[in-house]
């Protein structure tokens, strides 16, 4: 049971989980109000948001085991460890336990988790495999996650917007260095990635004018609505870019991706902890 339970836990991503939580909750307390905390409301959210996440994690191993068994064998679990009825499950019932709490919300946060689930199961079975679309997605649905919070306690628009933006930017460039780990599995199974339809050089020149285009966006966001000190900017944003982009550019091994890819996280990480210093 203990093997199993730890199985269900790798295969829902619980880091994911915990960050995709702890990122609603400093937006909460930082950028709305610190007695959100204690709002049961918020808990509500957190724990749908999470559960939708968690089945979109499960439906989209479920789809992707013959690509998982070339690019990371040792991380296949459906049908190891959980048996792919028992995966289906799982899938079906946090789905509608994410949207069951999010009417209880109020029709727009059951709306918004209905459409995440439907977009992630779609992304599983369709969108991955074709380039930028599937990427695209789940950029929107993390970004999504963090303004629901606004969504549903008001705040300070400026600020989550921005934080929304952050989310969003980091999680496309995350998705496509990722498409770029798994090329070889991809391939394999025609999926049409940007890799593989542009080639790596292209891929990174395109990523490069994203993480710019993004710079940009928080930037300007900043200088028209906020202005916040550039310290936050260049020690939680700036600095881990220009190192994420000098590892990019040397990159071309799954190791050096795969590194790259978790990098992304930390920096993240590191933009969820600056709204405790605003």
């Amino acid at each position: 049971m203990a093997s199993f339970f730890q199985s269900l836990l790798r295969l829902t991503r619980f880091t994911n989980l915990l960050i995709i939580g702890l990122a609603q909750y400093f937006t909460a307390y930082f950028l709305v109000d610190a007695t959100t905390l204690t709002d049961i409301r918020l808990l509500i959210l957190t724990s749908s948001t999470v559960l939708i996440a968690a089945a979109g994690y499960i439906i989209n191993d479920y789809y992707d085991i013959k690509i998982d068994y070339i690019n990371k064998p040792e991380r296949v679990i459906i049908g190891k460890a959980i048996p792919r009825r028992f995966a289906i499950l799982f899938h079906t019932l946090f789905s509608f336990a994410g949207i069951a709490l999010g009417y209880y919300l109020g029709w727009q946060i059951a709306l918004i988790n209905f459409l995440s689930a439907f977009l992630l199961w779609w992304y599983s079975n369709n969108l991955k495999r074709l380039p930028f679309v599937g990427n695209f997605s789940i950029a929107l649905l993390t970004g999504t996650s963090i303004y629901m919070v606004a969504l549903l306690f008001g705040g300070d628009d400026t600020l989550i917007i921005i934080y929304s933006s952050f989310a969003f930017f980091m999680t496309l460039v995350r998705e496509i260095i990722k498409d770029m780990e798994d090329l070889k599995g991809d391939s394999t199974f025609g999926c049409k990635t940007l890799p593989i339809v542009w080639g790596f050089r292209k891929t990174k020149q395109f990523l490069y004018a994203v993480v710019f285009i993004f710079c940009m966006t928080v930037l300007i966001l900043d200088l028209l609505f906020t202005a916040l000190p550039s310290v936050y900017f260049v020690l939680f944003l700036f600095a881990p870019l220009v190192w994420m982009v000098l590892r990019l550019y040397r990159a071309d091994t799954v190791k050096e991706f795969e590194w790259i890819s978790t990098f992304c996280k930390v920096i993240m990480l590191l933009g969820i902890l600056s709204m405790s210093l605003l």
